[in-house]
This record gives structure tokens, sequence and C-alpha cells, in this order.
């Protein structure tokens, strides 16, 4: 649920990402979260799902966490959210406390690479959100954790095309997904999987 908990911490990492981006801070040190748009775009693939498994990879601060926590809140479900940066770690933290929804979100801090090899639950929706050169492998371990009618959406495709091009491309010829891509704020891949 959209209540004033989750309203106020969204306002907030919305205020303070676009103080971030005016005074040109390099995204190393900014927040690097999904425009709101893309945010909300995301609650909507979640909510009405019943026991909505989420896994995040590039769960940054939490603002995208937030949506997707807010959105399994309705009809149950949760959100594994990874993160290696342990200020940002921190900030995600408080950020899901602040919004009431640390019942539904759970953060694993460390190497994606790392922390991706010791879990063995099965997910409905990945987002993938991270370095852009580590998609390809990313999807790659997150696929054998997703059974067909999965979605995994990729974030950032068409800002960073030069780089992500290819992974669209990958999808949209993969026989085994039918993938599109959405051209809302950044650009997302949506991938289901089929088998």
């Amino acid at each position: 649920m959209l209540d004033d908990r989750v309203r106020a911490v969204l306002q907030r990492l919305e205020a303070e990402d676009a103080d971030e981006r005016a005074r040109g801070l390099p995204p190393s040190e900014r927040a690097r979260q999904v425009a709101p748009t893309t945010g909300r775009f995301l609650f909507s693939l979640v909510a009405p799902q019943t026991d909505c498994e989420v896994f995040e990879i590039g769960g940054s601060r939490g603002y995208s966490t937030v949506w997707l926590a807010a959105g399994v809140r309705y009809l149950g479900g949760r959100v594994l959210s990874l993160e290696n940066d342990p200020a940002k770690c921190e900030a995600w933290r408080r950020n899901i406390v602040d919004a009431g929804l640390e019942e539904w979100a759970e953060l694993v801090e460390g190497d994606a690479f790392e922390t991706l090899a010791a879990i063995d639950d099965v997910f409905d929706v990945v987002f993938l959100d991270a370095e852009k050169e580590d998609y390809e492998r990313l999807f790659a371990l997150a696929r054998e954790r997703v059974e067909p009618g999965a979605l995994v959406v990729a974030d950032d495709v068409l800002s960073h095309e030069e780089t992500l091009g290819a992974y669209s491309r990958a999808r949209q010829t993969d026989p085994t997904l039918v993938s599109v891509t959405v051209p809302l704020d950044r650009g997302l891949e949506l991938s289901t999987v089929l088998r």
C-alpha cells in the first residue's frame, strides 16, 4: 500500500536524488535510483500478483525496493534485494524501516556474483539494475532462479544502449523468451521466460 510512510520515504528519496543530480555529483556518489514513473511501473507489475517473490539485483538506497515491497504487500510476497556498497546498504535498511516495509523486504549485502551463489529461492520477478557491463552474467545467474512465466526487468537499456543494446538484442532473439523494450524513462527490457 502507498500509505503516508511509504509516500514520505519516496518523496524524500526523490528530493535527495534531484539534489545530487543538480549538484553534479558523479554517478558513484549518487543514489542511481530509477525514475519515479519506473517506480510506479514496477509497483504495478507486482501488486496484482499473489505471493509475488521479487529478486532485485542492485538495491542502492532502496528507492525501487520501496516501490516493489509496497506492491507485494497487497497480496503477499517479498523482495530480496542485493547491494554491494556498505553506505548504500545502511541507507537501504533505514529507508525500508522508515517506510514500514521491513516485513516485505530483505537485503543481502555483498558482491552479487558471490551472494547469488548462495541463494536457492525461486522468483516470479527479477529486477536487474546493477553495473551495466555485468547484465549478461547476472541475467544468466538470475535465470537459474526462475521458472516459466517469470519476468525479468532490466533497467537503463536505452540510456546505456551502447552497453546494453546487445543485452536487449540477445533477449529478443532468444526463443525461450518473449522480450520487449519499453521506452519508459531510461528504457526497460521486459523478458518473460517461456522455458
